[in-house]
């Protein structure tokens, strides 16, 4: 039985004169919500199989409480799966102008066999659309797609593209392959055709190609900047930022300490084998700085305030930085207390006005 939307919230109190803009808040589709958006054979696999992929929480290690905070969880239900929670504990609560959902379901979904991923995929994106933005207007949403089949993932940009509530396309940090790779540039195409943004949210297919599987959740919690900079690295050196020249490509959830180091690093590899790279045909850091954004959480925190405003100005992307809280997971940033993490001269625009600029929305306006 389908049930009338809701009625948009009331605005909240102003409390700032500026803009806030929350980048990364993750909701979840309910097993009822989303078995009745499904076609019949898709629904029935899903009954039957569940997913073959399992979500974060559920790999080694894991973390308590599925890594939510512990106010978070509805009676009955799970975190992120009610609208009028989130929009108590974030939205009210901290007067957010606008909110962009990162719905990390379709990170495990995307692996799916094709037919089943798109399904799993569309229906994720229905349920956001009619149980999320249809009722909340402060809300924005990525699309979620299936990205280990990349000619129906495109399929599906091109379904949502129309719709201006849906900002940007989301990826994820793990693939079966780097995701610079030409099999997924089908992806890439259709977002820069629909002039949308890549958003890179950690997760996906974590395979620990590196030191190998974590014996501990410390080091898989820190292990996120890594991630995060063998995507960019893949997307640079594979073409895609070359090949679709207004591509932009925001990386959610890593961090950004590892940004400036990286593009030093480039540059100079760069210098000696460029030929390895002719579609390279200038430094690597100047094409990255056209490209990328970052979010803010989980932003690394040193003891001195001081030394995170230096990462930004070698970083020298303080426009391109957006503030992100993460919620409902336990580490959640409040939109309280973030800004004074932030170089002051830049904290206005880290909470809001990137974000806006990026995502085309608008501005508050000074009472």
């Amino acid at each position: 039985m389908t049930t009338a939307p809701e009625a948009p919230a009331a605005p909240p109190r102003r409390r700032t004169t500026f803009t806030i803009v929350d980048t990364d808040i993750h909701p979840t589709c309910p097993p009822a919500e989303l078995l009745r958006r499904l076609d019949p054979a898709a629904r029935r696999r899903y009954e039957l199989f569940g997913s073959r992929v399992p979500a974060p929480p559920d790999v080694y290690p894991r973390v308590r409480n599925s890594g939510y905070r512990l106010d978070a969880w509805p009676d009955g239900a799970f975190p992120g799966s009610d609208l009028q929670l989130v929009r108590d504990q974030l939205l009210d609560e901290f007067d957010i102008d606008h909110g962009v959902l990162i719905p990390l379901q379709s990170h495990s979904w995307g692996a799916e066999t094709p037919d089943f991923a798109a399904s799993l995929c569309r229906a994720l994106n229905d349920w956001v659309a009619e149980c999320w933005l249809d009722r909340e207007p402060r809300l924005r949403s990525s699309i979620a797609v299936s990205l280990e089949s990349p000619d129906l993932a495109a399929a599906e940009i091109r379904r949502r593209a129309g719709d201006p509530r849906f900002c940007q396309v989301l990826l994820a940090t793990g693939g079966e392959s780097g995701f610079g790779r030409r099999r997924y540039w089908p992806i890439y195409a259709a977002a820069a055709e629909a002039g949308l943004p890549i958003a890179a949210h950690t997760g996906g297919l974590e395979q620990h190609r590196g030191a190998g599987w974590p014996s501990f959740y410390l080091e898989e919690h820190v292990w996120n900047g890594n991630m995060m900079g063998a995507l960019v690295t893949s997307l640079l050196c594979e073409g895609v930022l070359t090949e679709f020249p207004e591509l932009q490509v925001v990386c959610v959830e890593g961090g950004l300490a590892w940004a400036a180091p990286l593009m030093w690093s480039l540059d100079d590899g760069w210098a000696a084998l460029r030929e390895d790279v002719p579609h390279l045909d200038r430094p690597p850091s100047e094409i990255l700085r056209e490209h990328l954004w970052f979010t803010t959480q989980p932003i690394e925190e040193p003891r001195d305030p001081a030394d995170l405003a230096t990462v930004v100005r070698h970083l020298g992307l303080g426009e391109r930085i957006m503030f992100a809280s993460d919620y409902p997971h336990w580490d959640f940033d409040s939109p309280q207390a973030a800004p004074r993490l932030f170089p002051p001269d830049l904290r206005e625009s880290i909470m809001g006005s990137n974000a806006c600029r990026l995502y085309g929305l608008p501005e508050r306006v000074a009472s």
